[in-house]
């Protein structure tokens, strides 16, 4: 039409090709949104960085097609056991005891370097999706209508205009520095050595068989047992200690000495880092939001900083996609930056709480910490799981009567179907869903269904295993939902499509207002 705006070359760009940049290109590429991924880089980094993934986002590869593929290179993630200043044990952190919530292991390891290679094919697979390596962001503008970005790769130097941008280029983010966006810092400095090896048999039969932390004042150490033969030491620094001499192979033998020697393991890595605790101020600048480390840097005391990144993403695509569609205006984008920094701050709280305890470098306060957290096991040592570590949903696009249950995860049961087990995602997919509880005395009105189809929710009822089959309900195998259902006194739940509970209902007319309440938001 004449005198019309032109499209812009892409939907969304996203700078930075890691394990978020890689999520959120496949993310949107499943969406059949145009995409340009860029990355100055060319590989993969070879060795491995991040060492720990859970259930959510093992959830989130399933969704995408990409968990079975990645499966070789994951592995359980065993209980952590603590250890005070005198070598006893104080607790234990874990995961929980099946029948698992979401389907799969709580919490996993995994080899990030034939990960991320993974991800970075799996994204490629999309047509909408273009990947350019060896490709610098050098500046991007802002219009009201779009975002111009100067890239400079193989094709020289040249411009390209997004809707949108997704920046998730790490630590150092160039989008960041160019928005002039600060992070607020949490609090948390401390210098860490963190060591990764192959370890071979003789090596391994010295190791402890479960993940440990040695929260010795004279030197904290944390133990992580990684998949096959990778196993990572991650040593604080001391006053005094060169990070970069501390690098180096023969301090790194000595350091390890206690339980390995050179005999014993191939070194893979070893390098020096600063624990961080930093939330960026802001995380949407227009057109522009910061994912991944560009956003938030935490302290990796349980394994959450790869999980933060592609937890960003999935929060995020799914508003992009409706935006992009028409389905919902631009405030919906403004949930992004409520819902993802208020849970990484407060998870971070969290994680450097333990890191805290775990860092104490004060002998007589390091015992005292020992018998407190003693104490709070009744004198032995009690286990906590690391599912009740991370918070949910504490505000966003949530319903507005308040529930213990919204901006929880919603469980994954497995179903029994004619084609054998199988888990709830594969049998009814991810998107926006209407979960009745089968077995409730509510009867719900067949106008309860069209609502939920005309604001584009599935409407999914699942039983226990014993109720009679019928075509249109679903039995689950353990009663995951149903109990469920029955912990949180309700019997239906709106889900979103990151999973996380939109709001409850424990009858018909709280269930009608939910809807409307949830139309009025997302339109």
């Amino acid at each position: 039409m004449s005198g019309s705006k032109p499209a812009n070359d892409v939907q969304v760009a996203v700078v930075g090709f890691g394990p978020s940049g890689a999520v959120a290109a496949s993310l949107l590429g499943a969406e059949g949104i145009q995409t340009l991924a860029v990355d100055r880089d060319r590989a993969v980094y070879d060795k491995p960085r991040a060492i720990a993934l859970d259930h959510e986002i093992l959830r989130l590869f399933d969704n995408l097609g990409v968990a079975e593929p990645l499966s070789p290179h994951i592995a359980p993630f065993p209980a952590s056991e603590h250890f005070g200043a005198r070598g006893q044990l104080i607790r234990r952190i874990d995961m929980v005891r099946e029948p698992y919530p979401l389907g799969y292991t709580p919490t996993m390891v995994f080899t990030q370097p034939p990960v991320e290679e993974i991800l970075r094919a799996h994204a490629r697979s999309y047509r909408s999706v273009v990947v350019e390596l060896g490709t610098e962001l050098r500046k991007l503008e802002q219009a009201p209508d779009g975002v111009t970005l100067e890239l400079c790769g193989d094709q020289g130097t040249r411009n390209v205009t997004a809707d949108y941008v997704i920046a998730c280029d790490g630590a150092s983010s160039a989008v960041r520095r160019q928005l002039g966006i600060g992070f607020d810092d949490l609090v948390f400095d401390e210098p860490w050595l963190v060591v990764d090896l192959r370890v071979n048999a003789s090596g391994l039969a010295k190791l402890p068989r479960t993940a440990a932390q040695f929260c010795d004042p004279s030197r904290p150490t944390t133990y992580i047992v990684g998949p096959g033969s990778h196993r990572r030491f991650e040593i604080m620094l001391l006053p005094g200690e060169d990070p970069r001499a501390m690098e180096q192979p023969e301090q790194v033998w000595r350091l390890l000495a206690r339980w390995l020697t050179p005999d014993d393991a191939a070194l893979w890595r070893a390098a020096s880092y600063r624990f961080h605790a930093l939330v960026a101020s802001k995380w949407r600048e227009g057109r522009v939001f910061l994912a991944g480390d560009a956003a938030h840097q935490q302290p990796p005391f349980i394994g959450q900083g790869m999980c933060q990144g592609v937890r960003d993403v999935a929060n995020l695509v799914w508003k992009l996609a409706r935006v992009l569609r028409g389905a919902s205006g631009e405030a919906l984008l403004d949930t992004y930056q409520d819902e993802r920094s208020a849970h990484v701050r407060e998870l971070t709280s969290r994680i450097k709480a333990i890191g805290h305890v775990i860092c104490e470098r004060n002998p007589e306060a390091a015992a005292a910490r020992d018998e407190r957290i003693l104490a709070e096991g009744g004198g032995v040592p009690r286990t906590i799981t690391r599912q009740e570590i991370v918070p949910p949903l504490s505000s966003g696009l949530r319903a507005d009567v308040p529930h213990a249950a919204n901006g929880t995860l919603f469980p994954q049961p497995w179903l029994l179907t004619s084609g054998g087990r199988q888990l709830l995602d594969r049998v009814c997919g991810a998107g926006w869903r209407l979960v009745l509880r089968a077995d409730s005395a509510v009867a719900w009105p067949s106008a309860i269904a069209a609502r939920a189809a005309e604001i584009g929710l599935r409407m999914i009822t699942i039983a226990e295993a014993d109720h009679d089959q019928q075509p249109d309900i679903l039995r689950e195998e353990s009663g995951v939902v149903t109990d469920w259902f029955t912990r949180h006194a309700c019997a239906a739940a709106i889900v979103r499509p990151d999973h996380y509970v939109y709001g409850v209902a424990a009858d018909e007319a709280g269930l009608a207002e939910m809807l409307s309440g949830l139309e009025a938001r997302l339109r």
